[in-house]
């Protein structure tokens, strides 16, 4: 029987329309709900229509949101580029059932701030040779939530902070659901 997960964005989506498009594909998981905070999100690029979208302000994530994820009690919710913290409720409510994707390896660069482009741009500054993928469980410390995976690649010499990029969004693209649905398994 398929268990029912969330996720939760704050970008334009692409794992989460990944994570969908793979759970079509296994007897694992189904999403039944996506959570964002990005009013410019177009819900259309949700193809499935048993996908229920709910848009929410940055404030209403402790109570009227938390009170909805409560209502749907998922197996696993999953923060796909959410860039909100999560509150505390959130975390006491559903322990080691919120998972993140952090486009580094962790703990380097993580933490406040450190999301996107800026994490590539003090890999190359600090001459890493290596970054990668770090899939962790949700802690009331931005990005110190015990690790569940984490897959490193080497740093070519010509690489800059958007070729990095493109190589974490492959590496985020081909590992994210794989985790998810070996959690849910």
């Amino acid at each position: 029987m398929k268990k029912e997960v969330i996720i939760f964005i704050s970008g334009k989506g692409t794992n989460a329309l990944n994570i969908i498009e793979y759970s079509t594909k296994t007897d694992s998981f189904y999403v039944s709900h996506i959570f964002s905070n990005n009013i410019h999100f177009q819900k259309e690029k949700i193809k499935n229509p048993k996908i229920k979208y709910f848009l929410f302000k940055n404030d209403e994530l402790d109570f009227k949101v938390l009170e909805e994820v409560k209502k749907i009690n998922p197996q696993l919710i999953i923060l796909a580029g959410f860039l909100k913290k999560i509150p505390v409720s959130f975390i006491s409510n559903f322990k080691n059932r919120i998972i993140n994707i952090h486009p580094s390896l962790l703990p380097k660069y993580g933490g406040i701030g450190m999301y996107g482009s800026t994490i590539h741009e003090n890999v190359i500054k600090n001459k890493e040779i290596n970054t990668g993928i770090t899939i962790h469980y949700v802690s009331e410390e931005y990005d110190e939530g015990k690790i569940i995976f984490q897959k490193p690649i080497p740093i070519n010499h010509d690489d800059d902070a958007k070729t990095i990029e493109k190589k974490i969004h492959m590496l985020e693209y081909e590992y994210y659901p794989k985790i998810i649905e070996s959690l849910l398994n």
